[in-house]
């Protein structure tokens, strides 16, 4: 059903917006959205970019991103033409006022043409070193100064560690309210994520078991297959724990671990997410090998296939030490968690692309069975598959058919596919969507960006100051180097080969 009528005039102006992150992601979201008549009816995206392209070139450009990644991959051509018509490029440099002016002469026309004043969405879809740049532009040509109409969105990475992001953050400040700030992670518009506190907080039956009396451990994994691609500038800048843990891995610790909030305010769900941020233990400097693994891929093979390692990518330096895989033991030390372990795992160059979540229940207390009935016999555990393929599976024991007790574990799904018989939208969609209803609830607040960065700075700087000899440390297309495995055999702990798509958890 059509949302259109609680839409404003609303004006995009995507800075970059003739880059990759706009042709792969925020076109296709946009015009997915307008198909499905979920955009104001009055609607203007303005692209300011350096690169010297005209309306027509650009509409091309972003007509073959559309074409590529959008959900309706093959857009009828009327519709196609209705949408672009609102495409206009402002050619410009990000640091430049002339730059900002233009783009104030051209909002003061669409307000004229609109009778009304038009939600302003500035998108910083920039390199990160505009980051601070663009919003004290804005603050200076008077664009950022009507709070009710005007937000910013503004992608990872917020800062590369701790002083960087309170830098930004202060930056952006500066010139906007904190709530028209929204920090973008976009893992957190994919359906199952969210989903996470449907089943936790609409269902009775798993959250009175959910804490440390009945839960051994958690483990969540975020693996992908490719390596990293075209991004090995930035990669060597970044490394696995900055890009990835930073923010969508400890957002998703974040949501399994969070008290039930009195509401879905935005505010107040925010707040116990940070609650979770301020309760994990810090992590000593000196004991850091204790709680953190890094890793770099070598040459491998996936799915028979050779493929480079690391340091034979483009962009990358010969004796390259950044981290390709980390992986993490976290402990959130408040009543509901103390003392279950939380693991975090990411790697690029692993056997498959899988993210999902893995809530590990404690065995029973006292085992009845006869123990050539319980041979197969596995605690319980609950798998929340985010991708490729959205679900939930509850595995637990049952009895096989047979004159004989026999102990086999089975599964329970639920297959978001299968349940619902409609595509989820892009989570890019879900986001662009909240920003329009101003509804900041999936972003992050600055408070939770810097007590991320906080947690991790021993982290980062232990391993600053001790380089890894032993890179490359694990062939693509294997689970990672041996140290994560002992990261958890330490405490009794192993990791398990990720879901099935269909749902099921391997052994």
């Amino acid at each position: 059903m059509s949302e259109r009528g609680q839409l404003s005039p609303t004006v995009f102006v995507i800075f970059g917006g003739a880059g990759d992150l706009s042709w792969r992601k925020l076109t296709p979201a946009l015009f997915d959205l307008f198909t499905e008549q979920n955009m104001p009816r009055k609607f203007l995206i303005l692209v300011v970019d350096s690169a010297d392209y005209h309306d027509e070139k650009l509409h091309r450009r972003l007509h073959d991103g559309i074409k590529r990644f959008s959900r309706n991959a093959k857009p009828q051509a009327g519709r196609w033409r209705e949408f672009v018509r609102h495409i206009h490029h402002l050619r410009g440099d990000f640091d430049a006022t002339k730059t900002y002016a233009a783009v104030r002469t051209r909002l003061t026309r669409w307000d004229k043409q609109c009778q009304e004043t038009a939600n302003r969405i500035f998108y910083l879809a920039t390199p990160p070193s505009f980051f601070g740049v663009i919003p004290t532009m804005l603050g200076k040509a008077g664009l950022s100064k009507d709070h009710d109409n005007v937000r910013i969105v503004v992608e990872k990475p917020i800062g590369r560690d701790l002083d960087s992001s309170r830098k930004l953050n202060n930056t952006l400040l500066k010139n906007f309210h904190e709530s028209k700030i929204f920090r973008i992670d976009h893992y957190l518009g994919k359906e199952t994520v969210q989903n996470i506190l449907a089943f936790r907080f609409a269902n009775p039956l798993f959250e009175p078991i959910w804490d440390r009396r009945y839960v051994d451990h958690i483990s969540i994994t975020v693996a992908e297959k490719v390596g990293v691609e075209h991004r090995g500038a930035y990669y060597e800048h970044a490394g696995a724990l900055r890009d990835m843990c930073q923010n969508h891995l400890l957002q998703l610790l974040c949501l399994v671990a969070m008290e039930p909030p009195v509401s879905f305010d935005a505010d107040e769900v925010r707040n116990k997410k940070a609650d979770v941020l301020h309760a994990i233990r810090p992590i000593p400097r000196g004991r850091v090998p204790e709680f953190a693994v890094r890793g770099q891929y070598g040459c491998g093979r996936i799915r028979g296939e050779k493929v480079p390692g690391y340091r034979q990518e483009n962009d990358v330096a010969s004796g390259s030490k950044v981290e390709t895989f980390a992986a993490l033991a976290l402990f959130v030390d408040n009543w509901r968690w103390q003392d279950v372990p939380f693991y975090l795992r990411t790697g690029k160059r692993l056997p498959r692309q899988i993210s999902e979540v893995v809530v590990h229940f404690r065995k029973v207390p006292h085992q009845s069975f006869p123990a050539e009935a319980a041979l197969d016999w596995q605690a319980a555990r609950l798998t929340i598959s985010i991708q490729p393929e959205e679900g939930i599976a509850l595995r637990f024991q049952a009895k096989h058919p047979g004159r004989y007790m026999r102990l086999k574990p089975v599964d329970m799904r639920f297959n978001y596919a299968e349940a619902f018989r409609a595509p989820s939208p892009d989570a890019y969609e879900t986001l662009l969507w909240d920003v329009m209803m101003n509804d900041a609830t999936l972003f992050m607040r600055a408070d939770q960006v810097e007590a991320a960065w906080s947690l991790l700075m021993p982290i980062l700087d232990a391993w600053d100051v001790s380089e890894p000899s032993e890179f490359p440390n694990y062939a693509a297309g294997t689970w990672g180097p041996e140290a994560a495995d002992a990261l958890l055999a330490r405490r009794g702990h192993s990791w398990l080969l990720p879901a099935d798509p269909g749902g099921a958890t391997k052994v």
